[in-house]
């Protein structure tokens, strides 16, 4: 997120959590649940796209690439 220019309380803010949850998963103390990764992705999305293509490519690996 760094990369980014987005904080970890930004994320927070914007997915109305608290930051201690977000420094969590940043830091792979905790995962967080399917419903919350598509909360994040559609975050950052909204925030910067870019960040959020990568947020996939990273969590999800090559499991969501096209071989169009």
């Amino acid at each position: 997120m760094a990369a980014h220019g987005i904080s970890q309380n930004q994320l927070a803010v914007k997915l109305d959590i608290k930051r201690s949850s977000v420094y969590r998963w940043c830091h792979e103390l905790r995962d967080p649940n399917g419903e919350t990764i598509v909360q994040i992705a559609i975050a950052l999305r909204e925030m910067n796209p870019a960040a959020a293509d990568e947020f996939v490519r990273l969590y999800l690996g090559d499991y969501m690439r096209s071989d169009d």
